[in-house]
């Protein structure tokens, strides 16, 4: 008994049995049930999303025996004809091997026939934009002004081929890629159909190899089925694939999380002897960084076959949310920059060197915090600081010490960097901020500060933000005066060496200021 592969065993037969294109099936349904039916059709897409397939489920929606409809019945004549393949008022052609405008003339040679046995001849053109331009000038007059019972079913992959002049004459309906989600919930009931036991994971990663079509899919899921005996296991799966192993992703990430050069390059040495594809180990570990800013982001997130919740918890928690996006982005750079790399290994090895050195939020490559215990003491509030309420645990008149305790990266730092403390009643907590600064001004940063302040401070912190008239006293301009001084300090130092003193005075040598720099 020959066998079936599983694309053509499932194909769908009737609208409601397609994944996907509901804004195509809506469309198509209201027609017929309108009995207002265009007599041109273009399905346009790429590859295995469904173009062919509507195209026949809308030709024996036009003749099904049971009247047009729908709903066709799928059990008369004439259903079963069109789905084998042998209806006679249903000629279906491959463009790409008909060419040449004297098929075209041909075909549309019968056109003024009425059907032989349907209601509607049908001609279903596969991949029209491979006709040439004598045959779309052929095509076109018969296009224009159609006998009454003759349908034009158009699909291509490629429409930016075809003429205006013939998009125009045609309703066109553009195909969506399939999401992942669809793809995975579709071939989990085709293997529950077929008996087949399958884990979760490998049926991801085959829908996710698939770029959006269903038929891929099923094709690699036959092979699947072929290259291990019959099963659908994750191991099997990643084998066939190539895609390394999600453990080591994970340690990756956990790596990164730990910001430990030395760790990273041993891990880089044991991966290597996988020989994996470096571009592939950085997709899974950008789409693993983005299901980690979604946990972060929304505590609910429960993952993918993937990617678990508990793994996506523990990376939330060891990764801040300022540096999930820079490895990302650091990521798909570095992807994209493989191909000038010295090899791919090395490529490799610098995108991960790159993001254990650059880190928004402290550790080794982001330059490290004080810590909160340093904000804390036991000195009273100065000026006219007001700090009634209850529980006031930290010294607010301290703010340069404040901010350095503050669980804040990025703009929202720089906010609390560029404000002075002017005082506090209860919950409320004023700030002013330097008028340079103005554009840090926004709702989003301030309700992050505010935030910020409640963690520290052990209670619901609102926060009023003020535009200081003239330049404030805050910690960014403390901090600079500090630098100012260390360069003041570092240019004495050059000026008393002795070694830069015998240089001017042999050589006539002068010392550029601007040179110096702060390390």
């Amino acid at each position: 008994m020959s066998y079936t592969v599983l694309a053509r065993k499932w194909r769908p037969k009737r609208f409601e049995e397609l994944t996907g294109q509901e804004h195509v099936l809506r469309a198509l349904s209201n027609a017929l049930a309108s009995q207002r039916v265009h007599h041109a059709f273009l399905f346009t897409g790429t590859r295995g999303v469904g173009k062919t397939t509507i195209a026949r489920i809308l030709a024996k929606c036009l003749n099904c025996e049971t009247g047009m409809t729908p709903a066709p019945c799928g059990t008369c004549a004439t259903c079963r004809e069109i789905d084998e393949g042998r209806f006679v008022d249903l000629i279906e052609v491959d463009a790409a091997s008909r060419t040449k405008v004297d098929d075209t003339r041909e075909l549309l040679d019968n056109v003024q026939y009425a059907p032989t046995r349907g209601r509607y001849k049908v001609y279903l053109i596969d991949e029209v934009h491979m006709l040439s331009a004598h045959s779309f000038n052929a095509l076109l007059k018969t296009l224009e002004e159609p006998p009454p019972h003759v349908k034009f079913l158009l699909a291509t992959t490629d429409p930016q081929k075809l003429p205006v002049t013939v998009l125009s004459r045609c309703l066109q309906f553009n195909l969506k890629r399939l999401p992942v989600s669809l793809i995975a919930e579709r071939m989990k009931i085709i293997l529950a159909a077929e008996g087949i036991d399958f884990e979760a994971a490998a049926v991801r990663l085959v829908a996710e190899a698939a770029d959006g079509s269903m038929r891929d899919a099923l094709s690699l899921l036959d092979q699947l089925l072929a290259f291990a005996g019959g099963k659908v296991a994750e191991t099997e799966a990643r084998a066939m694939l190539a895609t390394v192993d999600r453990k080591q992703v994970m340690q990756l990430a956990r790596l990164l999380g730990a910001a430990d050069p030395g760790e990273l390059l041993r891990f880089m040495q044991a991966l290597d002897e996988w020989a994996p594809d470096y571009g592939d180990v950085l997709d899974a570990l950008a789409t693993l960084l983005v299901r980690v800013a979604l946990k972060q982001s929304l505590p609910n997130y429960e993952g993918d076959e993937l990617h678990p919740p508990e793994q996506l918890a523990e990376l939330a928690a060891l990764i801040s949310p300022e540096d999930v996006q820079l490895h990302y982005q650091t990521a798909i750079l570095g992807r994209r920059d493989l191909a000038w790399a010295p090899d791919p290994r090395t490529g490799f090895e610098m995108t991960l060197l790159r993001m254990a050195a650059f880190r928004l939020a402290g550790g080794e490559g982001g330059g490290s915090r004080p810590a909160a215990s340093s904000a804390t003491g036991g000195a009273k509030p100065t000026g006219d600081t007001k700090t009634t309420g209850a529980n006031p645990s930290l010294e607010l008149s301290r703010w340069q010490e404040v901010v350095g305790a503050l669980d804040l990266g990025g703009a929202a730092r720089q906010l609390a960097a560029n404000c002075a403390f002017a005082s506090r009643e209860g919950n409320l907590v004023r700030l002013t901020l330097d008028p340079a600064q103005s554009l840090l001004r926004t709702a989003a940063l301030i309700d992050k500060l505010a935030q910020a302040l409640s963690k520290v401070l052990g209670t619901t912190i609102r926060v009023e933000l003020e535009l200081a008239a003239a330049p404030v006293d805050t910690p960014a301009r403390a901090e600079q005066r500090a630098v100012d001084a260390e360069l003041d300090s570092a240019r004495r130092s050059l000026d008393e060496d002795a070694t830069v003193r015998g240089f001017k005075e042999k050589f006539g040598a002068t010392l550029k200021p601007d040179s110096i720099k702060s390390l």
